[in-house]
């Protein structure tokens, strides 16, 4: 028969079984993931007498109580070790608003300094010098409009959105678009009050004006000295209107100059000269160098700038100085006349040519072209004339000011710093949207008029760079506590004053006062918001988050002004004031939720819901600090935020907890033992902040050693997770209808909910983390062992359930005991997975993560428990196809001759194809092949059971069954993907194999086949007791000291054997035994040696020979020599022997069995070769190893049973007489 094996060239009926190469048979064995299978919930629990016993907890809040773990446990899956330093994640809802205090801000101003303020303003604007710059308003009626601000004009027509203004650029646009609101005025005048104001302010006396010039230094001057450089000094001064006004060829011709006078004009008044030093051999002079002049005509005066190179002894240098030092500005002009004449010697020969300073280059600068704010640049010096050469440039800081204001405000002593201040608070005021919903946003955008009036009014009341930083600081912190402002443009104030603190000279003390008070009003407000960090700032809102950012950098600022004040505004570092704000903030937020919670006048039971709130909110909080808080406040500010809220949170709930505990733990009820776990989760959970914490020290941390007062709750809720669990597994089996949860799965709907169950506790017990390990191991092992009782009761369960299925009973193969199977496998599968997770912290066992004694043999004791369970429903599974089996082998052995074996072997193939396609599609993998392998089992039964059902057949009987064998061993291998080859050919397999192949031989081959059956059964006995040679660990272990044991059973006998090939004789001598059986009941034995040679038909004519009895022994010694005359060719033939049986002789009854052994005559010397000398005796004594026949022995016995023969049946019936013997053994 051919094509038998699982090939797709087979039939479609015979090849089903090919399908265990596809992707169903090879799917995964490992159980699916449960946690995201979604649980039917089951009914009522059935009363059963092994159901779980009743506790506080109803029967049916099994799935209550699961839900209620499963939430526990998502709890704490983002609490496995610390969380990672994190940016939260960019989102678009606003910060919270931050608390504002009008009280906080600059004092409201009286109606009279209104007045004053508003007239300071009109005579800034009306009075404004200099040239305005592109992003500036150069329009006198729009300054003044927007400073009157009432009567506002029609919609604007370049924006849609209800401005009301006319020109964009000149009174500078309100709208939405620009962020400008209209709830506020200026100054809110009447046309007519503002007209009569201008009126006022115009009558008044103009101020007087002055340009401040800086000459800082030079670059690439000429060389007018012989070494290559020049000694260069600057003259400047003021060009009144009179010399500007020349004659306009001339003055194209011909360049004003210091050294150079003109006939048409007299010299330049000496009131209006200035000179610095003279930097000696150099073209890049450096002199930073401040003066100031007068100036009359804002419009027609000119900067006038020479630089000359200093060549005489005493020149106009000189002489300039010592005019300065002198005589001032009255009466100077006759001194200066006679310093320009003598020193004038231009174009003259004689000995002072020599002399002489030589001309490098000037600048002619118009005082009415110098910005309103000032300007600051290089200008490239310019010729005197076209016959003048000059290179270079001069570096100039040009600033024009008034030194006196006819106003109320200059009168009173209040111009200048003060009067900025309080113009700049007005106009920021106006100029903030703080009714828009982003006004917190606002950055300080000035309109351009609020722009050009604030430059204006700095730059004629001669404020410093560093003093506008410093009114712009004042003013914007102060009206940041009062309206919010955007922390960025609060910083970038502090770093522009910052830029020119280094630089500058110090304030006057009354400015640096007032910086220093509007620095720790500042610091308040900045730690008032700390204090309530939480609530200002969450983590979970990425823009507050920001703004916190940018409030320490603030606050960080202010650390760099501390040393520069005589008068230092803090009166501690700024970081013991942000740990102590921080640490008073953490009490109130404490304190807080406790009173909110878990206030502390409530009973304990009631009080317990409350706390673990509490505990699951500092724990959040922590989580927040160590990823977001801690690296902001430790990088800027260097706080430590971190430890400093975890010491003080950790303390805080430490002390309630063991208050709480000690209160409830003589109420200890099933409710709270359950509050009290899982508050005690949470506490573990917060230690574990405790890594992170540098130079911890475990004796100042308050939750050690908590976990004690926590241990009888959490034993208490252990056993009720014991009755919970199954409580839930009989409710899940009640509902279950033992059919697939789906296509894809082949268990039913109770084994995925057992398999979550299992894996829920485990995760529940890798949670809790125990940290005692003597008690770990305690709970572990009693947590362990409920869960073993808990996989059994389920398997209990669904035995039962199957069994009262209706219509089970008629299917050859039962759908609903396959799900069985398979949800057995799937739980054991998940149980030894959820043991395995039960492992203990290091020190309980030595090894970390390992499982200890009880547990391990609990682990084992499960999975043995269910492979039987497994084999049991296996074995169930398929008893309902015996007869079927047994029908298709019965036809297979009434089967006539004259038919093929494969047509004999095609209706039990055909059977086994129909029929593992549906087991096929049923079972995964692991049970196909349990179902297999007893499938395997049962046809090789059957087949046995006919073969010995029929008795002296034809040869072709025998063949057809080992066709039959062969077929169905390549049908079960399936090409490799079904059984392998060497579980197929063990077993029964080997015996229904030999007896084939011996139904098949003659009786002399049966009894040759006898004897060496008993060769082969000594010479194992004679291996295994030869190894004392294996190594030193092998000989201490208990299996190889039990099988040991087992060999020496019934102990040794000492014999030597050498065949005379002269005398044509074979020698035999019994030496001696050792550890026989004690056989008779006085604990000793009689014994004798039985000597013969086998088999018979090879020896007809030798009889055996016997010992003599050695009496009350079990260590006999004989020395007694047998002679058996036999040729040497019978001795060398197949299966020759001798046989030695030793017998314990009684008196009275029959003899009893001890043992046998037998030796193989092809070894003994003489017989495989011949004797060297003749000696008449020779070889070594041979230790031979008593034992019983075996099953394999038998096998050949029953052989010969079934023959007819006379050989057959005398061989049998000696046997048989030996057999009695041995019955009465013990």
């Amino acid at each position: 028969m051919q094509g038998l094996s699982w090939s797709p060239s087979r039939s479609p009926a015979m090849s089903t079984l090919l399908d265990i190469k596809s992707s169903v048979l090879r799917q995964v064995q490992v159980c699916p993931s449960f946690r995201r299978r979604t649980e039917q919930e089951p009914g009522s629990a059935s009363a059963d007498p092994q159901e779980p016993a009743m506790g506080a907890w109803k029967p049916g809040a099994g799935v209550e109580f699961f839900a209620h773990m499963r939430l526990m446990l998502k709890k704490g899956e983002g609490r496995q070790g610390l969380p990672c330093p994190e940016v939260p994640l960019r989102s678009g809802s606003p910060a919270p608003p931050e608390p504002v205090d009008p009280s906080r801000g600059l004092r409201a101003l009286a109606p009279e300094e209104v007045d004053m303020l508003y007239e300071e303003a009109l005579y800034t604007v009306l009075y404004r010098a200099g040239t305005m710059g592109p992003d500036q308003v150069d329009d006198e009626e729009a300054l003044l409009s927007y400073l009157q601000q009432q009567d506002l004009p029609d919609p604007c027509t370049t924006h849609r959105d209800g401005c009301r203004c006319t020109d964009t650029h000149a009174h500078g646009c309100r709208c939405t678009t620009h962020r400008r609101a209209h709830r506020l005025q200026v100054f809110g005048t009447s046309t007519e009050e503002h007209t009569k104001a201008v009126e006022r302010v115009r009558k008044a006396k103009p101020p007087t004006y002055a340009l401040k010039v800086s000459v800082m230094r030079a670059k690439n001057l000429l060389a007018k000295d012989p070494n290559g450089f020049s000694d260069p000094y600057c003259m400047l001064g003021i060009l009144p209107a009179s010399d500007a006004t020349r004659e306009p060829r001339a003055q194209k011709e011909q360049r004003f100059g210091f050294r150079k006078g003109s006939k048409r004009s007299g010299p330049l008044p000496a009131k209006c000269i200035q000179v610095t030093e003279v930097k000696s051999s150099t073209l890049n002079p450096v002199w930073k160098e401040h003066f100031l002049f007068e100036i009359e005509d804002v419009s027609t005066d000119q900067l006038h700038v020479d630089i000359w190179d200093h060549d005489d002894d005493v020149s106009l240098v000189e002489a300039c100085r010592k005019l300065n030092e002198v005589i001032g500005l009255k009466g100077m002009g006759r001194y200066f006349k006679q310093i320009v004449k003598s020193a004038r010697a231009n174009g003259t020969a004689g000995p002072t040519e020599d002399h002489t300073d030589d001309f490098l280059g000037c600048l002619n600068i118009p005082v009415r072209e110098v910005p309103v704010a000032g300007v600051d640049r290089w200008f490239k010096l310019e010729p005197r004339s076209s016959a003048s050469r000059v290179e270079g440039d001069c570096h100039l800081v040009l600033k024009l000011i008034t030194t006196q204001r006819d106003t109320a405000m200059s009168q009173r002593g209040r111009s200048g710093f003060p009067s900025h201040l309080l113009l700049l608070s007005h106009l920021l005021r106006f100029e903030h949207p703080a009714e828009e919903p982003n006004s917190s946003n606002w950055r300080g955008e000035l309109s351009t008029p609020a722009a050009t009036i604030l430059c204006l009014h700095g730059a004629q009341s001669n404020l410093s760079p560093l003093q506008l930083a410093v009114l712009h600081w004042q003013v914007s912190s102060r009206h940041h506590q009062t309206c919010t402002l955007d922390y960025s443009y609060l910083l970038g104030l502090l770093d522009d004053m910052q830029a020119h603190w280094e630089e500058a000279p110090s304030l006057p003390q009354e400015q640096e006062e007032s910086l220093a008070d509007s620095f720790s009003a500042f610091s308040e407000f900045g730690l008032q918001l700390l204090r309530q960090l939480r609530d200002y700032f969450p983590a979970t809102n990425s823009t507050a988050v920001y703004r916190l950012e940018l409030l320490l950098k603030c606050l960080g600022k202010l650390q760099f002004f501390q040393p520069s004040f005589e008068i230092c505004p803090f009166e501690t570092e700024l970081n013991m004031d942000v740990a102590a704000a921080l640490k008073r903030g953490n009490r109130e937020w404490y304190d807080r939720i406790l009173n909110a919670r878990s206030p502390r006048e409530q009973p304990g039971p009631q009080r317990l819901p409350g706390l673990v709130v509490l505990a699951d909110a500092i724990y959040d909080d922590l989580q927040s600090c160590y990823s977001v808080y801690a690296s902001l406040f430790h990088s800027i500010l260097n706080v430590d935020v971190f430890t400093l809220t975890f010491r003080q949170l950790e303390r805080l709930v430490a002390e309630e907890a063991w208050v709480l505990t000690e209160e409830l733990s003589p109420k200890m009820t099933l409710e709270v033992a359950s509050g009290l776990f899982e508050l005690y989760l949470t506490l573990a959970d917060l230690q574990r902040f405790w890594d992170s914490i540098p130079g911890r020290d475990s004796r100042s941390l308050a939750l050690a050693g908590i976990h004690t007062p926590f241990l009888p709750a959490v034993k208490l809720w252990l056993q009720v997770l014991r009755d919970q669990a199954k409580w839930r597994l009989q409710g899940a089996v009640n509902v279950d209808t033992l059919e697939p949860v789906d296509p894809s799965s082949r268990h039913s709907s109770s084994a995925a909910t057992a398999g979550l169950c299992l894996s829920h506790i485990q995760e529940l017990w890798v949670r809790l983390a125990w940290p005692d390990p003597a008690q770990a191991q305690g709970l572990g092992t009693q947590l362990g062992q409920d869960m073993c009782e808990a996989t059994l009761f389920y398997t209990e369960l669904l035995r039962k359930k199957v069994d009262t299925q209706p219509g089970a009973a008629g299917e050859a193969v039962s759908e609903a005991l396959c799900v069985v199977l398979n949800n057995v496998e799937l739980v054991r599968k998940a149980a030894g997975r959820a043991l395995k997770g039960l492992a203990w912290p290091e020190g309980a066992t030595g090894l970390e993560g390992a499982l200890p004694r009880p547990l391990l043999s609990c682990t084992q004791a499960l999975d043995d428990d269910l492979q039987r369970e497994a084999h049991t429903v296996t074995a169930h599974l398929t008893s309902k196809m015996v007869g079927d089996i047994r029908k298709y082998v019965q036809h297979i052995s009434l089967s006539p001759d004259s038919i093929q074996n494969d047509e004999a072997v095609a209706p039990l193939m055909k059977y086994l194809d129909e029929k593992l396609a549906l087991l096929n599609s049923s079972l995964v993998k692991g049970n196909l092949s349990r179902v297999l392998e007893a499938l395997w089992e049962l046809l090789l039964q059957a087949i046995l059971q006919a073969l010995g059902a029929n008795r002296d057949v034809s040869a072709d009987f025998y063949s057809r069954f080992h066709f039959t064998l062969e077929a169905l061993v390549s049908f079960f291998h399936a090409e490799g993907q079904g059984l392998p080859l060497e579980s197929l050919r063990d077993g029964s397999y080997k015996r229904l194999k030999e007896e084939l192949r011996l139904h098949k031989c003659s009786t002399r081959e049966c009894i040759e086949q006898f004897y060496l059956d008993k060769l082969k059964q000594v010479g194992r006995c004679q291996g295994q007791a030869a190894a004392p040679e294996a190594p030193r660990t092998q000989l201490r272990s208990p299996t190889f000291l039990q099988r040991t044991l087992e060999q020496n059973r019934f102990g040794r006998l000492s014999v030597r054997c050498h065949y005379e090939a002269a005398e044509q004789r074979l020698a035999v001598e019994v030496l001696h035994a050792a550890d026989l059986l004690p056989l008779d009941a006085n604990g000793l034995s009689d014994p004798f040696v039985i000597v013969e040679l086998g088999p018979p038909h090879l020896f007809p004519l030798v009889r055996s020979q016997r010992t003599q009895v050695k009496t009350r022994t079990l260590h006999p010694v004989y020395d007694e020599l047998f002679y058996f005359s036999v040729p040497a060719e019978a001795c060398r033939r197949r299966g020759a022997c001798v046989l030695f049986t030793v017998m314990d002789h009684d008196w009275l009854s029959t003899n009893d069995f001890a043992g046998e052994a037998a030796l193989g005559l092809g070894g003994v010397s003489g017989v495989a070769r011949p004797q060297v000398g003749g000696g008449a005796r020779a070889g070594q004594p041979v230790t031979l190893h008593l034992c019983r026949p075996r099953a394999q022995v038998r096998s050949a016995l029953r052989m010969l049973e079934g023959r007819t023969s006379k050989e057959a049946q005398e061989f049998v019936k000696k046997l048989k007489e030996l057999e009695k013997c041995m019955e009465a053994d013990p």
